[in-house]
């Protein structure tokens, strides 16, 4: 698992990253119970498509953001973020759920700090 200078390295990694993806999109385009299916041409076709996404796991301490990669025939962790804890509440309560329960997409204040940090 990379932290935030290891994967500054990685310049295969952080060049492809989908700043828009969100874990309810990568189910619905990766996963065959998710509703891709319905919307023609979103849903991963090929063997080897894949995204490479940030999400938030919002029990994590300290607050952080995950990198994961998602296909179709899974999900791997590839880095840990730290990020500013005011970021993390902000984004967890704009997103209208309860706290300590969820997974969740980054926000673009999120977004733009981690683009800052990874030179992207």
């Amino acid at each position: 698992m990379f932290d935030l200078e290891q994967l500054k390295e990685r310049r295969d990694l952080v060049d492809n990253i989908d700043w828009d993806m969100t874990p309810e999109k990568a189910v619905e385009t990766y996963l065959e119970w998710g509703t891709g299916w319905s919307r023609k041409g979103e849903a991963a076709t090929v063997p080897g498509q894949e995204s490479l996404y940030f999400v938030i796991y919002d029990w994590e301490e300290p607050p952080q953001v995950t990198l994961v990669r998602r296909d179709s025939q899974g999900m791997d962790e590839i880095a840990k973020v730290p990020v500013p804890p005011d970021l993390i509440r902000r984004a967890v309560s704009e997103a209208g759920r309860k706290p300590g329960v969820g997974v969740y997409a980054i926000t673009d204040p999120i977004r733009a700090w981690l683009k800052e940090q990874l030179g992207a």
